[in-house]
């Protein structure tokens, strides 16, 4: 088996799961009882919290543990509109967002908030002059991601941040999904990124778990009401062995990434350079200003899920761009954003690498493809 879809979801780390187990078992307390078994479970809470922080170099008490991406993003953004709604009811968000933002962006459009969409160019980033014409005295909240999980584009997080510190009282957000564990800190988490989500599923931790970094000073308001959990913020009684094991996760994941810093780019450029030579393939992942882990390419003439499930067939699993819209049958919203033919955008399919995938996997991947370029090419 060749497992390509690690922007989808990855397996968890064997340390992870263990960490999972063994807290399951022993720690049986709730972190909000008084008790000594309240107090143990609350202990490790904490524990995972401040590791989690000296991790991505910020500080415990800006750690609000979540489900996942998905409802650290929704928390942000309605978060963010309702807390701000006495100083504006615009936001901002780009045009190749996860649906996570631009289904909860249609949401809150329904509900009266105006909502802007910054275009990107071709390749599939953010034009920021053109996000800055769309900035406004309601404004109150921008949203671009690190990294777009259909192409891989790295968004020019940084020269929107040089942008908004000229507007202090919009939040910036950051779905940092894809880039953590991939991509430098430096390139997403600047100093006037306010907010950005995490998931632990994409970082090989348990499904289910993710995490908010949230700057001190910034307001939100509660997505979850009920018992007061996470300082008030995020009620719910705390998934220990979850937020456990996704420390663990993280820090396994960073320092593999440490140890084989261009594993996954030279997977993707030996990808390329032999894709590259079959006519009929479209490559949109190009350049060192995409992830190193993402690459999304297209057959002329073949759907993507086609393709994905001829791979499947030879034990390949590679997806139709976002896991998370691939079951609905559209054509990439990112590759629409990027005024991408429909032809080309309904036959794209995404491979997405991890630094356990290897060079010998990629030339069996190469083989298969092959063979089954030669047998759609006889078809058409």
């Amino acid at each position: 088996m060749i497992y390509f879809d690690n922007s989808a979801t990855t397996p968890i780390f064997p340390q992870s799961l263990d960490a999972y187990v063994k807290t399951s078992q022993r720690i049986i307390g709730n972190p909000s009882s008084l008790h000594d078994l309240g107090n143990q479970a609350n202990r490790l809470l904490q524990q995972a919290r401040k590791q989690i922080a000296d991790l991505i170099h910020v500080e415990p008490e800006e750690i609000y543990f979540t489900s996942g991406g998905t409802e650290g993003d929704n928390w942000v953004l309605k978060g963010t509109m309702i807390e701000k709604r006495e100083y504006g009811n615009h936001m901002i968000i780009s045009g190749v967002e996860h649906p996570a933002v631009s289904e909860t962006a249609e949401q809150l459009k329904e509900l009266g908030i105006e909502v802007s969409i910054a275009p990107v160019d071709k390749r599939g980033f953010v034009r920021v002059d053109e996000l800055k014409e769309l900035i406004r005295k309601e404004t109150v909240l921008v949203s671009v991601m690190a990294v777009n999980n259909e192409v891989g584009s790295i968004q020019p997080i940084q020269e929107i941040s040089d942008l908004l510190d000229d507007f202090p009282k919009i939040h910036f957000h950051v779905d940092a999904v894809q880039a953590i564990g991939k991509v430098p800190f430096s390139q997403w988490l600047t100093e006037r990124v306010d907010f950005a989500t995490f998931s632990a599923h994409k970082f090989h931790g348990p499904r289910g778990t993710g995490f908010i970094y949230w700057k001190k000073g910034r307001r939100l308001a509660p997505l979850l009401t009920g018992g007061g959990q996470e300082r008030n913020q995020r009620s719910g009684t705390e998934n220990v062995p979850g937020i456990v094991a996704m420390a663990k996760a993280l820090r396994l994941s960073l320092e593999i990434k440490e140890q084989k810093p261009e594993q996954t780019q030279r997977l993707k450029v030996a990808l390329i350079n032999a894709l590259k030579t079959y006519e009929k393939v479209t490559i949109f992942s190009e350049g060192t200003d995409y992830a190193p882990h993402i690459l999304c390419f297209a057959l002329k003439g073949i759907r993507g899920e086609v393709l994905v499930h001829a791979l499947e067939e030879k034990q390949i699993f590679v997806s139709t761009t976002s896991a998370c819209s691939s079951r609905k049958h559209m054509a990439s919203s990112t590759l629409h954003a990027m005024h991408v033919p429909n032809d080309l955008a309904t036959s794209a399919v995404r491979i997405s690498l991890d630094e356990n995938n290897s060079l010998a996997e990629v030339e069996q991947f190469m083989i298969i493809f092959k063979q089954l370029y030669k047998k759609f090419s006889a078809i058409n």
